[in-house]
């Protein structure tokens, strides 16, 4: 699920990655109209594992993020309306997801983008922010 998660600049929302053409992919938008378009390589496309946090120490990846306000909101949509809530709000709400983010480098609008993610995930019922990890085998020596 992870890696067919995406972003595209300039464009709202999130999109799913339904198959890929010659010169592009096939992404569909995780909305209402579910409508189906091509994104070119001109296009900053990002997969949301390839997206990380800002915090006092390491940078957190994103699926870590997503999957504590999970836990936080307990599989429900956020409770903050992160249109209507100021920036103090969303930084006190945000503490009780991340606690060590760096306050200077992750701004309000990374925060709203966030919930605005989280929330288009939980109504498409897209949930498994972090995969199993599978037991490696183990090399033989």
């Amino acid at each position: 699920m992870q890696q067919t998660i995406l972003a595209i600049a300039g464009k709202p929302g999130l999109y799913k990655l339904v198959s890929r053409g010659k010169n592009s992919l096939i992404v569909e938008a995780l909305d209402a109209s579910h409508k189906r378009m091509p994104a070119f390589g001109s296009d900053r496309i990002t997969s949301l594992t390839d997206i990380a946090m800002f915090t006092d120490s390491d940078d957190v990846p994103l699926m870590d993020v997503l999957e504590s306000l999970k836990t936080l909101e307990e599989g429900k949509k956020s409770s903050v309306d992160y249109k209507k809530a100021s920036g103090d709000e969303l930084r006190e709400y945000f503490a009780k997801v991340l606690p060590n983010f760096d306050r200077e480098r992750v701004h309000v609008s990374d925060i709203k983008k966030l919930i605005q993610w989280y929330d288009i995930l939980i109504e498409n019922d897209i949930t498994d922010f972090k995969e199993e990890k599978e037991e490696q085998p183990k090399a033989e020596e």
